[in-house]
């Protein structure tokens, strides 16, 4: 597995429609494939609907190992996916979170909406307070998150957040790429932890 050896299992945060282009379809199977050929297993939603389903589906068929994690009262909702490696159910969307950050050694968001943005956000402030160090990836297919990135360099340009924390988001357009920058990428020493698990 080579600079993969660091990643043993990656959460993917992505949405549960497949979005306008099929563009976005056609990347999270790309995903799915990559993420499986490294032998890497995946960490996500639990759902069979959207990219969720898509990217589940792309590593299952490679034979790939994935573990989903779905609060009780959104499996029929999203449609608890019937045929993954592991499924996890749990109570609660703050639970669900934070299983799948403790299961994961790295990130990635893909394209989504509230859902996806709420989850990455939250394991980007997780980083930023020093409550883990791994590596969290923005897979940036067709510019969907350019304007994201522009906000972020725009808050980075008001000092509201410092250059290391920006430094956390680690972007790219193409899987293969966004795996292996995240395989390369070393935790920042200089972010402390800043408060406990137990005081979240």
């Amino acid at each position: 597995m080579g600079d993969n050896d660091s990643i043993k299992h990656i959460c993917v945060f992505c949405g549960s429609k497949i979005g306008a282009r099929s563009a976005y379809t056609d990347v999270a199977q790309q995903l799915g494939k990559a993420i499986a050929s490294r032998g890497i297993g995946l960490v996500y939603g639990g759902g069979s609907i959207g990219l969720m389903g898509v990217i589940a589906d792309a590593v299952l068929k490679e034979k790939g190992n994935v573990i989903g994690v779905i609060p009780h009262a959104l499996a029929s909702k999203e449609f608890a996916h019937p045929g993954l490696t592991e499924l996890r159910m749990v109570s609660s969307m703050h639970e669900r979170k934070a299983m799948m950050a403790e299961l994961s050694d790295a990130f990635i968001a893909m394209p989504g909406g509230f859902g996806t943005f709420d989850e990455f956000f939250e394991i980007l402030t997780w980083a930023q307070l020093g409550l883990h160090a791994k590596p969290i990836g923005l897979l940036n297919a067709e510019g969907y998150f350019d304007l994201l990135l522009a906000f972020i360099n725009h808050v980075l340009e008001e000092r509201f957040i410092q250059t290391k924390h920006r430094r956390l988001v680690i972007t790219s357009r193409h899987p293969g790429e966004l795996l292996s920058e995240l395989a390369r990428c070393r935790p920042l020493q200089e972010l402390p932890q800043v408060i406990d698990w137990k005081e979240t």
